[in-house]
């Protein structure tokens, strides 16, 4: 008994226009008509619309379908790339419902950038849109160690800087300058890739260097940027050994920045 295109997608548990879809492509054979017009659908067309189905269920492209349904002597390799794509769609999946559940699990906003849910709470607006630029510009191995810097930061400093008025007193600012400076030198003790970070770029070095300033620029008032650059170079200042060379090459050290915030 020949099908309706209606009824074969029904028996392949599809749509109708997904059939017609496979007729343009070139997937599908087109059927005879009847008198009228409407197509006749015989087994063939229903077995090879099913293997249509399986192959695009397996992940298969429109694109490939037709030579791993027949069966081309390439068929091995297409489904090995296929496999190791959806491996990698796997590991992609796995990891996106762990940083979910910690997102959850911390009631931290949804954009929280990734490994640092836990610390959320404590990141200001500005803070929070560095790390985001941060992920772009670091590696992997640099994002983990601010990610750690953030959690032995117990808050209250980040929140009084946040809190600074763009004309703050000289006072209020060299009480801040002199407290964030005690935890960047510890920062560069516990952390010496700060003061050369070049190993760590996923970008170029000026690249870093000109969206750094561009984004501190914007993202702190005058008096909060003030206490950054002075809190930077007192613990510089402080480190053992003297102060770390001020004119790296790469151009990335808070000194730089200071350079190109002042320019």
């Amino acid at each position: 008994m020949p099908w309706s295109t209606r009824e074969l997608a029904e028996l392949a548990g599809t749509t109708v226009n997904t059939v017609r879809h496979y007729h343009r492509v070139g997937l599908l054979d087109e059927p005879e008509r009847r008198y009228n017009g409407y197509k006749l659908y015989g087994v063939g067309h229903l077995v090879s619309l099913l293997r249509i189905r399986r192959l695009a269920d397996l992940g298969v492209p429109l694109s490939r379908i037709g030579d791993v349904n027949a069966g081309a002597d390439h068929t091995p390799d297409a489904l090995r790339d296929l496999d190791a794509e959806l491996q990698a769609s796997i590991e992609r999946l796995t990891k996106a419902r762990g940083e979910i559940a910690a997102i959850l699990r911390e009631q931290s906003p949804a954009h929280t950038p990734a490994g640092f849910a836990s610390v959320a709470s404590r990141l200001s607006e500005a803070d929070s849109s560095m790390i985001h630029i941060y992920t772009q510009l670091y590696d992997e191995e640099a994002l983990a160690d601010v990610q750690k810097m953030a959690e032995a930061d117990s808050g209250d400093l980040s929140a009084d800087i946040d809190q600074l008025p763009a004309d703050a007193d000289e006072k209020t600012r060299r009480a801040l300058v002199e407290r964030l400076a005690r935890t960047l030198r510890q920062n560069f003790i516990d952390y010496p890739w700060l003061t050369d970070p070049a190993a760590h770029l996923s970008k170029s070095g000026l690249v870093t260097a000109e969206t750094f300033v561009e984004a501190v620029a914007e993202l702190y008032n005058p008096a909060q940027l003030d206490v950054l650059v002075r809190a930077n170079a007192l613990a510089r200042e402080q480190l053992p050994g003297g102060q770390a060379d001020p004119n790296n090459a790469d151009g990335l050290t808070q000194t730089k920045h200071q350079e190109g915030i002042e320019q």
